[in-house]
């Protein structure tokens, strides 16, 4: 199949990556993980996005078993959080400039690599999720001069944002910003203006929860009638118009789907031969953005 490619971090990688969350789902059954991810590599996914925090290390391990340096896949994790196996939730924020360190030091080390080629800083400024409190509200500068310093050590290569503000992203510029993961998809569009941005910036957009829903504040793409019939007219499914619109909406969109479903996967891997036409685009584009900014937890 062919995939359609993007520039991101000074490399050139298909658009359409894995996300590795999902693979915490196979946690007791780590042989048909580790052949999830090995079918990922085979259909041609060259970047994957990952943490330290997903499945408390499990995804890494696995990420580590399969992942050869010869696959040249792009490996993008992400700090500013970190297990916390006994809280009511999987994760505990992780904001400030020591704890970012250690969680470079803890990718590092759970991935087995010398050098995280992205890392992406998890704010918490913008989109749905946990809001930082007390000693976790940390200037974004001073949490720049902390991953600067790391990628000047050689342990990082890039610097990524997350769930970041337009003002945020407009003062780490200078730092050089390789991608933003901002919540976002055909129903959550927010960050239009922080789209077109990053896209006059060369810098890569990484939606999560590109199709929706997979928090309380976020609608379904899925839900929508246009997107079902535009799935019903290109004999596809209304998950692979979400992300196919998502391609279609500008260049600079890199998609990171994830899955614990072989199926699944070989379907999210054929969306970039999907052509939404003129006609279908006005229907997507015409749904209403109905995000909010509740946050959970």
């Amino acid at each position: 199949m062919t995939t359609p490619t993007a520039s991101f971090a000074d490399r050139t990688v298909a658009r359409i990556g894995y996300g590795a969350l999902q693979l915490e789902r196979l946690h007791d059954r780590r042989r048909d993980a580790v052949a999830l991810l090995r079918r990922a590599i085979e259909l041609g996914v060259d970047h994957v996005d990952t943490a330290e925090f997903y499945g408390f290390g499990f995804a890494n391990d696995v990420i580590r078993e399969v992942l050869r340096a010869e696959d040249g896949v792009l490996v993008v994790t992400k700090v500013g959080a970190a297990p916390d196996p006994g809280g009511p939730l999987p994760l505990r924020l992780a904001q400030r400039p020591e704890q970012l360190r250690a969680g470079v030091e803890d990718n590092l080390r759970s991935l087995g690599v010398d050098r995280l080629p992205v890392v992406n800083l998890r704010r918490l400024d913008s989109g749905p999720g946990l809001r930082p409190e007390g000693d976790q509200v940390v200037d974004l500068d001073d949490q720049l001069a902390v991953m600067t310093a790391l990628r000047d050590e050689g342990k990082i290569g890039a610097i990524g944002l997350s769930s970041v503000t337009i003002d945020g992203l407009r003062r780490a510029l200078p730092a050089g910003i390789a991608c933003v993961q901002n919540a976002y998809s055909l129903v959550s569009r927010d960050d239009e203006d922080m789209l077109e941005l990053c896209a006059a910036e060369g810098i890569a957009w990484v939606p999560f929860f590109p199709l929706g829903g997979a928090s309380p504040a976020l609608p379904k793409a899925t839900d929508e009638p246009a997107v079902h019939a535009v799935a019903e007219t290109l004999g596809v499914t209304p998950s692979q118009v979400g992300l196919a619109w998502l391609l279609h909406r500008a260049p600079n969109v890199l998609l990171i789907p994830g899955t614990a479903d072989a199926a699944h996967l070989e379907a999210n891997m054929t969306v970039g031969e999907i052509t939404l036409d003129p006609a279908s685009l006005a229907a997507l584009d015409a749904v209403e953005s109905r995000s909010n900014e509740v946050p959970i937890g």
